[in-house]
């Protein structure tokens, strides 16, 4: 690769696809850490509900249990039958206890708080102070180390004094069982409102302060915590195989945009590299002419003035045949060598502002006078007003004929030219329009290249000449044919005004 097409390739190739797949990886960040957002709300609203209606149903049964205690509060047998078969159709419940109201243990579903004294708990604390039921803010581990969170509910006798306390403890393992069964792919955890975790759900050991992650917090209703859903899997990990897949479409789709570019930029070359060599070309058969045309006509004169001293000496009818043909075809070499001039290298011109329409009319004895030879029928429309155009009167006129003779030989059998002339404020069209054979699209992309005829005794450089004389004046030439049913010839000249364009 070279290094002008290495410069373009990380233009078009490199730098694009690095600013697209930046943008993409950005637009899809942030697209997906909205839906994740979403998301991350919505399983934290479950959880939040699903602790809060724990809590809730946990107060509700001890309510339940408190009236019980009150109709016989000295019965601890068949309270702690009471107790027993509450906690066995719960399984939630890692055990529940009757507590004096010195927060001494008096009786309970398992032994595991025997002969304790709860009184230092905050939570007991609390439920004698404000005789209303009162849950732990932090989790405790018991003697067999099962996790448990504990809900404490006094028990008011008729002299509005706490008679005795019911406290249940809550399994925080079957908590995270039925959690993790609901939200397999996120980490919960629950804290209270001092930043003490109470428990994790599915916790995979996640950097809360990293901000590669995303969380969701939330307050619950019943209890002073909060609960805080973090997204288990990293959006990086998740998005790669779409930042993935994007970079190689889009490299893709570079590297085709990059082929077209290279394609143009050869076609482009091509066509410089092309003109160049027509460019040589033109340039050498200038040469060829410049120290040719003079050595070939100095000769051609001498010839040509024997061969009109022989044809007055000799008058017999076969010779003169001859030295008619010998005339003609001296007349045909020094019009190939005036070619040759005018393409290689053409004299000083000398152009002026002249009416274009003057031209046509000048000229147009002479196209008339060959289409009744050739059984054409003639049509010329020109326009009312004046057009002028800075051009060498004689190439004009030479460039028109030389048209026109073409259009002739196009129709052997006859048919019709036309020669029109339309204008707009800046251009005139010049158009040479004929119903003859036509040019079939093959030929008419070679017709303007050196030597290339499709006649018999054709040279190849009159319409070669008619280009280089009309561009000469800044003008165009272009043909437009349909094989089988005509061709036109179309020059475009730019108008001069001599002085300023004329009023409309």
């Amino acid at each position: 690769m070279k290094q002008n097409e290495r410069f373009i390739y990380i233009g078009i190739v490199i730098i694009p696809a690095i600013i697209f797949t930046f943008i993409f990886y950005h637009l899809l960040i942030e697209r997906a850490a909205n839906e994740r957002n979403e998301h991350l709300e919505w399983v934290a609203s479950i959880h939040r509900n699903q602790m809060d209606q724990f809590i809730n149903e946990t107060k509700v049964s001890l309510d339940i249990l408190e009236a019980s205690v009150e109709e016989e509060p000295l019965n601890l047998a068949k309270l702690k039958k009471l107790l027993e078969k509450t906690a066995e159709r719960d399984p939630r419940y890692g055990g529940i206890y009757l507590l004096d109201a010195q927060a001494n243990v008096q009786s309970g579903t398992n032994d595991l708080l025997k002969q304790y004294n709860l009184r230092d708990k905050p939570y007991i604390k609390e439920a004698l102070a404000t005789k209303s039921a009162a849950v732990a803010n932090e989790p405790e581990t018991l003697v067999n180390n099962q996790p448990v969170v504990a809900i404490a509910t006094p028990v008011i006798s008729d002299d509005e004094n706490v008679s005795s306390i019911l406290v249940a403890h809550i399994r925080l393992d079957y908590m995270k069982n039925i959690m993790s069964l609901l939200t397999p792919d996120e980490s919960i955890s629950f804290e209270n409102v001092s930043g003490i975790q109470i428990f994790t759900v599915n916790d995979s050991s996640i950097d809360k302060q990293s901000k590669k992650h995303l969380s969701y917090r939330t307050p619950l209703m019943q209890v002073p915590w909060f609960v805080t859903v973090h997204e288990k899997d990293t959006l990086m990990r998740t998005s790669a195989p779409f930042i993935v897949l994007f970079t190689i479409i889009t490299f893709i789709i570079l590297h085709v945009v990059f082929l077209l570019v290279k394609y143009s930029m050869l076609k482009r070359q091509t066509r410089i590299d092309y003109m160049q060599q027509e460019t040589q070309k033109l340039e050498l058969i200038g040469t060829l002419a410049a120290s040719t045309a003079h050595e070939i006509r100095n000769p051609l004169t001498g010839i040509k003035g024997l061969v009109q001293l022989l044809g007055e000496k000799y008058d017999d009818e076969s010779d003169r045949l001859y030295f008619s043909v010998i005339d003609k075809e001296i007349g045909r070499i020094n019009q190939i060598v005036s070619e040759f001039l005018i393409l290689g290298k053409p004299t000083a011109q000398k152009p002026i502002i002249v009416d274009i329409r003057d031209i046509i009319l000048d000229v147009n004895p002479l196209i008339y006078s060959e289409a009744n030879l050739h059984s054409v029928e003639y049509k010329m429309a020109l326009p009312e007003t004046e057009i002028p155009v800075d051009v060498n009167v004689d190439q004009i006129k030479q460039v028109i004929l030389n048209l026109t003779k073409n259009a002739f030989e196009a129709m052997p059998d006859g048919g019709q030219l036309t020669v029109t002339i339309i204008q707009d404020d800046r251009r005139c069209l010049l158009t040479v329009s004929d119903t003859g054979r036509g040019i079939k699209q093959e030929e008419a992309d070679q017709l303007f290249k050196p030597f290339y005829t499709s006649k018999k005794h054709g040279t190849g450089l009159g319409l070669v000449v008619c280009r280089r004389i009309v561009e000469s004046f800044d003008g165009n030439i272009w043909i437009e044919s349909d094989f089988g049913s005509g061709t036109r010839v179309h020059i475009s000249l730019p108008i001069k005004w001599p002085h300023s364009a004329p009023s409309s």
